[in-house]
């Protein structure tokens, strides 16, 4: 029973997080004025500088971290999958916003911005190609025949 609700309490709150992911994603400038969409902009009442943004992003990449350096530990491959694509889904937008935002700056950061946020794309897919390890049960003793 207690698999079965933890299992439920996961999905509802990946539910939860799925529009919130998806909305700045598609739309950042709706989301900056209009979350949570049903009140007032929440995000946009902090201002052009925005601490709540900030810390958020500080939050995620730790909540990642924390993925990443428990898959590790756990092993499994499909656990080290998981973050492997917790982590191209974070690194791919961010990646694609920088591909299109280094104008600004000398041309030795564009090209480490580039490629830095590059690798925080490809990189996870690397992990997700390779191969598992197939397990092959040992060979015990054979029964005996009567």
């Amino acid at each position: 029973m207690q698999r079965t609700i933890t299992r439920v309490l996961l999905v509802v709150f990946g539910l939860v997080e799925l529009p919130v992911g998806l909305w700045p994603l598609l739309s950042p400038d709706g989301f900056y004025r209009d979350f949570p969409g049903f009140r007032t902009g929440w995000v946009a009442m902090d201002g052009p500088f925005n601490e709540h943004l900030l810390r958020d992003f500080g939050g995620l990449n730790l909540a990642l971290a924390a993925i990443l350096i428990g898959a590790a530990v756990i092993g499994t491959t499909a656990v080290a999958r998981l973050a492997a694509l917790a982590t191209f889904l974070f690194g791919l937008p961010h990646f694609l916003y920088h591909l299109g935002h280094v104008s600004h700056f000398e041309p030795v950061d564009q090209v480490l911005i580039v490629a830095m946020t590059a690798l925080g794309a490809v990189l996870p897919l690397v992990l997700v190609l390779i191969p598992s390890r197939v397990s092959i049960p040992e060979e015990g003793p054979t029964p005996a025949t009567p």
